[in-house]
């Protein structure tokens, strides 16, 4: 027997005129990602089937669960649309499972099937009891909740039901750039900024010799483990070094850390103007440390006027944790390799600093010259899933 992947959107019926460019990106997105296999992908506006070999299932699943835009699927067996051919599928399909309560449900949006959804849930449900022992129908709660749909040449049958990764298609929305530190917070914010639609760049902001290749690593395995949801993301090497040790030769110990975040918002500005990006995505959550309560985020905004968007803002750390473990991003954001926002923490950072306190700060060094350096020597990576080799020279 012959069985489909079928997807049902969700959210992306819901877009109207729209719908067919948000159903042909998902579409794309799920090309792409299952390019390595045998598929036929088929769409319309309301579900898409993927046919598959049998070997493949379980790789072709742990892919699909992590497709931004599908908000079911179930793996369904395909018949031609004929009363006989339904009933014989249905009960050798439903003879390999074990089970004591059903119920059956058919949609007929073939309108040319002789047999009203009511009366052939009726036949199907006979034709169960009369040749399955022991079993009986349960219409609340059954073991075994079966789906038919009648469609003009092929029908469906399933009884499972798997969720997606929901939210919209990848590249629904034009690019943001996130922050990603290496700490536990950014990636989940990438993760909910791709969920939205979002294609997704990363920047990393490193100060050798003062945090280590193996930090780097770790950042690159993040993103390892981001692209998974997406095609590729570029990542963007940042030598933070010389910035922020002018910062701490220069300025105020307490106010070190805002004007280093406001260093890295003006390279951030820069950076998204130069790849045509449209936002700057973070993972500042509200109050979490001295440079995100919001005094100190409305200092520290106050040098671009490029939006940025916080993703995990007002999420506490166990349900940025909880989100992190989710998309298997935790283990590797704890390893202990410290970034340059942790590595010159001062014992009592300015928690409501004052943005007088900051432009005479800022008045002790040659920030600008400093920050068109640092940008015009930014280097890039591409990582995809399975490439290993475009990080050896960078580790």
């Amino acid at each position: 027997m012959d069985r489909v992947i079928l997807i049902k959107y969700g959210e992306l019926s819901t877009k109207k005129g729209n719908r067919n460019f948000f159903i042909n990106t998902l579409y794309n997105n799920v090309k792409n990602k299952l390019k390595n296999f045998d598929v036929k992908i088929f769409k319309d506006r309301a579900r898409m089937t993927i046919k598959f070999r049998d070997e493949d299932l379980n790789s072709i699943k742990s892919i699909v669960d992590k497709i931004f835009g599908i908000h079911k699927y179930h793996i369904a067996y395909v018949v031609e649309t004929n009363d006989e051919k339904i009933k014989q599928c249905l009960l050798d399909i439903v003879k390999l499972e074990k089970f004591n309560t059903f119920k059956i449900e058919t949609k007929r949006s073939d309108k040319n099937f002789p047999i009203h959804s009511q009366d052939f849930n009726r036949v199907l449900g006979g034709l169960l009891l009369k040749n399955i022992s022991n079993i009986s129908v349960d219409v609340h709660n059954p073991d075994l909740w079966i789906k038919v749909e009648i469609r003009e040449k092929e029908s469906y049958i399933y009884y499972n039901s798997h969720t997606g990764a929901g939210g919209y298609p990848v590249g629904t929305q034009p690019k943001g750039m996130l922050m990603l530190s290496g700490g536990i917070d950014s990636p989940v914010a990438g993760y909910l900024a791709m969920k939205r639609g979002v294609v997704l760049e990363a920047v990393y902001f490193e100060a050798i010799p003062h945090t280590s290749l193996e930090a780097r690593e770790k950042v690159i395995s993040l993103c390892k483990k981001l692209v998974k949801y997406t095609d590729n993301i570029n990542l963007h090497i940042v030598n933070f070094t010389p910035i922020q040790e002018e910062i701490y030769k220069k300025c105020p110990e307490d106010y070190c850390i805002t004007i280093m975040r406001r260093m890295m918002y003006r390279i951030m500005e820069k950076i998204v103007k130069q790849y045509k990006g449209y936002v700057i995505i973070n993972g500042e959550s509200i109050g979490q440390v001295a440079s995100q309560t919001l005094t100190s985020m409305n200092v520290i905004n106050n040098v671009t006027s490029i939006p940025v968007i916080r993703p995990v803002a007002c999420l506490d750390k166990l349900e940025i944790i909880d989100l992190a473990r989710k998309i298997d991003t935790y283990e590797t954001s704890i390893l202990p390799f410290e970034d340059c926002c942790t590595v010159f923490v001062p014992k009592h950072p300015a928690i409501n600093p004052k943005l007088d306190k900051v432009f005479e700060a800022e008045k002790s060094f040659n920030y600008e010259e400093l920050i068109a350096e640092v940008v015009n020597n930014i280097n890039t990576i591409k990582v995809n899933c399975n490439d290993e080799k475009e990080f050896k020279d960078l580790l």
